[in-house]
């Protein structure tokens, strides 16, 4: 996935959730949009060197958003969570993803399941569908270790048991960690954070849910998925 030009600047703060106030290379302080709901735990530090996506659009109040973070360890995170969708789509059409090869249709944010939900990804062939839920995976726990969420997701568990329903129902589930973050080589549920999702993404598992994790590689020019990952079903 190519990036449009980004603009360089380093942030001052990160507050009420959807906001960040950043200073230009120019030294011009702005308010720019964070696109972003979870806590961006070891993303959001002050001083830190951010990129920024402009639009031009008149409506907006704050014309810049916020895309990137090189974090104190020198690592880069693509902190805009809602691209990790697109990021996928786009290596299951590039048959990155060995795991899910060999599918004739590809449709996103589909209807499904009892609680009202809308699958991020639906794969089709003439055998079956397969429902791929995605997270994006940003938080670095230490040595390596990533792990989902960053902050307690009641959204994320109804997943699980939607995918699990769809296991059940005889179809393909699988849950896909887009890891945004070049620091992480493996991935884990968040047991510290959220020990009910935690519990429930290991009796996904348990019922035949699958487990893909693919690491990005992370510039101002481009993002795009490389590589799988391993997926572990605790945090140790």
């Amino acid at each position: 996935m190519r990036c449009p030009p980004l603009i360089p600047a380093t942030l001052v703060k990160r507050y009420k959730r959807f906001l960040a106030d950043v200073i230009l290379d120019s030294g011009d302080a702005i308010t720019v949009h964070c696109p972003n709901t979870g806590a961006m735990t070891g993303c959001a530090e002050p001083g830190a060197k951010v990129w920024l996506s402009s639009s031009n659009n008149p409506k907006r109040k704050y014309p810049n958003t916020w895309e990137l973070v090189q974090t104190s360890a020198g690592d880069r995170v693509c902190i805009h969570s809602a691209k990790a969708n697109a990021l996928v789509k786009e290596a299951i059409e590039n048959k990155v993803v060995a795991e899910l090869l060999g599918y004739e249709k590809i449709r996103s944010e589909v209807k499904y399941g009892a609680e009202n939900s809308r699958i991020d990804l639906l794969l089709e062939n003439s055998i079956e569908q397969c429902f791929i839920e995605v997270k994006s995976v940003t938080l670095l726990m230490d040595a390596g270790l990533g792990v989902f969420p960053d902050a307690v997701s009641a959204r994320g568990t109804k997943h699980l048991r939607e995918l699990i329903a769809m296991k059940q129902q005889g179809h393909r589930a699988v849950l896909f960690f887009c890891v945004q973050h070049t620091g992480i080589e493996k991935v884990a549920p968040a047991d510290v954070i959220d020990q009910l999702y935690a519990d429930t993404f290991r009796e996904a598992v348990a019922a035949g849910v699958e487990v893909i994790a693919y690491a990005a590689s992370v510039t101002p020019e481009a993002i795009s998925l490389e590589r799988a990952l391993p997926v572990i079903s605790r945090q140790v």
